[in-house]
């Protein structure tokens, strides 16, 4: 099986209201609730492409509650989320229908004590000895230690398991000195990370501080991916119109799927790109559309980039 981990899961609301518009009243047309977080909309992707994915992390109150039984009724990932006494956070994004523009408000997440997290590690380490790969996904939740996704990243690198690292910040760069099998920051954490806005460079940068690979995801421009043995971009076709939220995620389930069936890199790549591209087709974040997705795949164009002096 596939390990997703998400310590700061939130419980995705979305309105729709035909024009958003500022200081006023805005009549909401539709209303949708659904499990969320980086890892849990991976592990969506990932039971679509036909893998067996278990999430873990943090659930507490009444969101939390909600979030869980979302999660049952809807998909086939294993819940192996952690209880805490705080409420998992809520995210709340508002789309205007008349421009396909999206406002997202997101809550901080529930503040987690030492002895909730000693909890999650026990299941963290009991997890890690049935997976074939694990993947660190998103933002910290108040009182988890920001050098929190180097400690896991070692706990699974001691059992033997492959890690992708996707998060930012001061969680990228400490967890980087970890040494993750792969991590995959989108062009603006890597630009921050590093101080370049090159992606190629900035993507070299991130691998001298640990990571054996850094996977740059570059919108609508496909993704890069920069290892010990060469350099490969990926873009798609063309450009594909919607909503990009989930995105990433679907790159990072592409990413995972292609690790654990040994893929080489070239088609690793073109079936990130492809999963991506097919995202902004779907309604929300953790699916993709599939037509759109194996129309893409064999046409997304991978070039490899010059071995550096």
């Amino acid at each position: 099986m596939i390990l997703t981990v998400t310590l700061n899961a939130a419980l995705d609301i979305t309105y729709r209201v035909p024009r958003l518009q500022p200081h006023s009243t805005n009549r909401v047309t539709e209303v949708s609730e659904r499990p969320g977080g980086k890892g849990l909309n991976v592990a969506r992707v990932l039971t679509a492409l036909g893998h067996r994915a278990v999430a873990t992390g943090f659930a507490g109150g009444g969101t939390g509650d909600a979030l869980r039984s979302l999660l049952a009724q809807e998909t086939s990932v294993t819940d192996a989320l952690v209880p805490v006494g705080g409420a998992t956070r809520r995210t709340v994004a508002v789309v205007d229908e008349s421009t396909g523009d999206t406002t997202q408000l997101n809550e901080p997440g529930p503040a987690v004590t030492p002895a909730e997290w000693d909890a999650f590690m026990s299941t963290y380490r009991e997890l890690l000895a049935d997976a074939r790969a694990v993947a660190l996904c998103g933002s910290l939740p108040p009182g988890v230690p920001v050098d929190v996704y180097a400690r896991l990243t070692r706990a699974a690198r001691t059992a033997g398991v492959p890690v992708l690292l996707d998060t930012s910040g001061e969680p990228l760069r400490r967890g980087l000195a970890a040494r993750p099998d792969l991590a995959k920051p989108n062009a603006d954490e890597l630009a921050a990370l590093t101080g370049s806005t090159e992606p190629l460079r900035a993507a070299r940068d991130a691998r001298r501080r640990g990571a054996h690979t850094v996977a740059a995801s570059l919108g609508a421009d496909g993704m890069l991916v920069v290892t010990a043995d060469g350099a490969w971009q990926a873009a798609p076709p063309r450009r594909i119109a919607g909503n990009p939220t989930g995105a990433g995620d679907s790159a990072v389930a592409g990413l995972l799927s292609g690790l654990v069936e040994d893929l080489p890199w070239p088609a690793r790549l073109a079936r990130a790109v492809a999963l991506s591209a097919a995202t902004v087709r779907a309604p929300a974040a953790g699916e993709f559309d599939r037509d759109t997705y194996e129309e893409l795949l064999g046409r997304v164009t991978v070039t490899e980039h010059p071995v550096a002096a």
